[in-house]
Formats: structure tokens, sequence, C-alpha cells
């Protein structure tokens, strides 16, 4: 094994695509896989990687510095893929301190047992810190962010990843931390979460339940497959430059109203109805505190300096995203989300 890689956050969406990628494709790799295992984790994503002997998981909170030094010590980590973090905005809203807790709190705990442990032995490996595009704020109807952007967050979601990002950029410059960042566009696909928008969609649909629209549903947002993610994630963890960061997106934006009306017309077809059946259960509610209007990504360095793009197209996407909700059924998310009445937009 020439690589011992702690992947946070590995039994969630994006991070249970990223662990079947890496185990599979790099078997000379050990992977331990950190999770809290809180609401928005599903292990059976990942069940079938216990088999593999390259893989190890284990049930550790972040915010337990302890745990997290115990782990270095005995797997001798030396890289860090680093994407566990709660990250729905409403309930950042209503409840803030988990999200400090576990996304401020949390990330310097992993940055303090990497700095105790890399930098007595002179570690080559790095610390890769998955972010996000929210934490640049918002557009107007023009421009993108750059790597160049200054941070404006404006959700204590938002403002948890943004100081995240920070405490990383601070121990590369103060100790010497060998770190990267990416922040990446809104992600969708299987495996996700149905208290975001696409999944929600795709749930209420299906039992007649009302579509929640904030507002007017006029917010933009650049969409991005989750397997094109984790392709940028490969070839940043790989071929990124140290200290450097890398926006991920797909130029593929999006209104609120418009995406839902096109999963309206997909889903009509998919179960054999009358176009416009899923439209009229579309409900606008009252806009959400702080709502940013638009994000968009400009991924020209990454594609200039590590000759990635988005591959998949949306309609695509969106058709495998469909085809895989409609083929699992919603049994155990129902439970979780019953008391959503707002969505991630």
């Amino acid at each position: 094994m020439n690589k011992t890689i702690l992947i946070t956050g590995g039994a969630g969406f994006i991070g249970s695509h990223l662990l079947h990628h890496f185990v599979k494709c790099y078997p000379n790799y050990q992977i331990i896989n950190l999770d809290k295992l809180t609401y928005a984790a599903n292990p059976t994503f990942i069940a079938d990687l216990e088999n593999f002997p390259n893989y190890t998981f284990e049930k550790v909170d972040l915010v337990d510095s302890g745990a997290v030094e115990e782990l270095f010590h005995r797997y001798r980590i030396d890289n860090i893929i680093h994407l566990a973090a709660e990250t729905h905005v409403d309930r950042s809203i209503s409840g803030p301190m988990e999200f400090v807790m576990t996304n401020v709190v949390g990330s310097v705990n992993l940055l303090q047992a990497a700095k105790k442990f890399w930098l007595a032995k002179r570690c080559p490996g790095r610390f890769y810190h998955v972010s996000t595009d929210e934490v640049y704020g918002a557009l107007g109807e023009e421009g993108s962010f750059n790597e160049e952007s200054g941070y404006a967050p404006n959700s204590p979601y938002a403002a948890s990843k943004a100081s995240s990002d920070l405490f990383v950029r601070a121990y590369a410059n103060t100790y010497g931390l060998p770190v990267v960042i990416s922040n990446c566009s809104n992600n969708y696909g299987p495996n996700q979460h149905p208290e975001k928008l696409i999944p929600l969609v795709i749930r209420n649909i299906c039992q007649g339940r009302p579509i929640p629209i904030y507002g007017k549903g006029n917010n933009v947002r650049d969409w991005l497959f989750v397997g094109d993610h984790v392709e940028a994630i490969d070839r940043i963890f790989h071929k990124g430059r140290r200290g450097q960061i890398y926006n991920i997106g797909a130029e593929n934006e999006w209104r609120n109203i418009d995406l839902v009306r096109m999963l309206c017309s997909f889903m009509d077809q998919k179960l054999g109805q009358k176009e416009g059946r899923s439209q009229a259960l579309i409900s606008h509610v009252k806009d959400r505190l702080g709502h940013d209007e638009r994000y968009s990504i400009d991924c020209r360095k990454i594609k200039e300096q590590l000759a990635w793009q988005a591959k998949t197209s949306f309609l695509r996407g969106l058709e495998k995203t469909i085809d895989w909700y409609l083929a699992r059924g919603f049994t155990r998310e129902e439970a979780v989300c019953e008391d959503q009445k707002s969505v991630l937009v």
C-alpha cells in the first residue's frame, strides 16, 4: 500500500461515490472511511466495500479530537480527502451550532492531527479539503466566481464552510501543511438525501405531494453530476498543485423553477402519466432567509491546469438519477424527511 488515505464523510452522498471510485480504482491505496453516520449518511451505499481488503470503516465524530488522533496512530494516515460536513442550508438557519461544531471545529481537529503527525515526519502527502461555491456569496445576472473571488458567505452553512476553508489556508501558511482546496457547485445524482431539491421533487411526484419552491423560483444554480465531481477530486488529489484552490463547475446554470418543470416533464414520461400532472404539484412558498440569487463557477483553471471538464450532459445525468430513485423507491428516507417543508436550492 503506497498511500493510506483518510476519506471523511464516506457514507454520505458524494463520499459514497468517491469511496467506490478510490477503493476499486486504486487497490494499492489503503482507504479509511471516517463517518459519524448522521441522518444524511446511508451505510447501505457502501456495504459492498466491506469485502475489499484495502477498505476500512471507522465510526468517528470529528469533534472528538482524541478519536481523530487515535486513527492517525493506528493507521499511519498520510493523505486526507475531507468531505464530512453538515450541508443543508435550512438546517443551518434553524440550528447553526451543529454546523459550527462539525464544519469548523471538526475540520480544525483534523488539521491539528495532521500537523502533529505529518510535520514531525515530513509527510509528503496532502490535506485535500472539499468545499462549496456558497462561500463566495451571491451573484447578480452576470459574472462567475473564480479562485480569486472574495469570500462573502450569506448563510450559517456557507459561513461555516468559509471558516473551514480559511483554517485550511492558515495551516498551510503558518505550519507548512500540504493542502489543496476545491470549491464545487451543486451536485446531483444517485444516493443523494431527499432533503435536497432533485430527489425531493422525484419523491414528492411519486407520492403525489406538493413540490415546494421558494419564492418565484428564479434563483439560479450550476448543476454538476456527482460522477464528474468524483473525477475532478481524483484529478486534483493526484495532480493538483500544493496550496492551490480549484473551482469545480459544469457550466450548467438553471433557474430553480425551470429545473423543476423539466423534472416534472421527465417524471410524467417515466411514470406514463399525462403531461402536466406533475407540474400541477408545484407550490410556491415563502422565500428562505438570506436566499442567494445566483451561483456561477468559472472553472477555467481546472480545465487548463488539470485537463478536467464535466462530461455528463444534464439530460443524461437527470435520467440516470431519476431511474436510480424509481428503481430504489423511497423507504428509509420517507421517515427521515416527513418534516421537510423546504429544499436546498
